[in-house]
């Protein structure tokens, strides 16, 4: 039965993974929407505020956040879906929380969080130039 329950979860796993975002990230979510017998991508874009890795891996999901014309809309997505497409990084966060539910208190340019900066030294690219 364990064996049974270990192959459904191991089939409907992500093969390849959606990117190195984190909590903070401001990120642009691909996801494929069906309008009847069309299919397009949509790009979502906002603020990750969590991450949550669920009981297993398949449950795995994560929240973004954007404010619309006053009006903070947010989206839950499951990482292991084939429904997103990708996940690109448009800037870095610098936070210190694992979630971070306070940004819906929030408005205006306090939403905002700080961009992380990488150093050049640390870079492998620049390293290598």
């Amino acid at each position: 039965m364990v064996d049974l329950l270990k192959a459904v979860t191991q089939a409907s796993l992500r093969k390849e993974p959606l990117g190195d975002f984190a909590v903070g990230d401001t990120v642009d979510v691909h996801t494929r929407i069906k309008e009847g017998d069309k299919e397009r991508v949509q790009i979502f874009n906002g603020t990750v505020i969590s991450k949550c890795a669920g009981n297993g891996e398949v449950n795995a999901t994560f929240t973004v956040r954007r404010v619309v014309s006053g009006e903070g809309v947010e989206r839950i997505f499951p990482v292991h879906t084939p429904k997103v497409i990708k996940v690109e990084v448009t800037r870095r966060g610098r936070v210190r929380r694992a979630k971070l539910y306070y940004l819906r208190d929030r408005v205006g340019k306090k939403t905002k969080t700080k961009e992380k900066l990488i150093d050049d030294a640390a870079a492998p690219d620049a390293a290598k130039a």
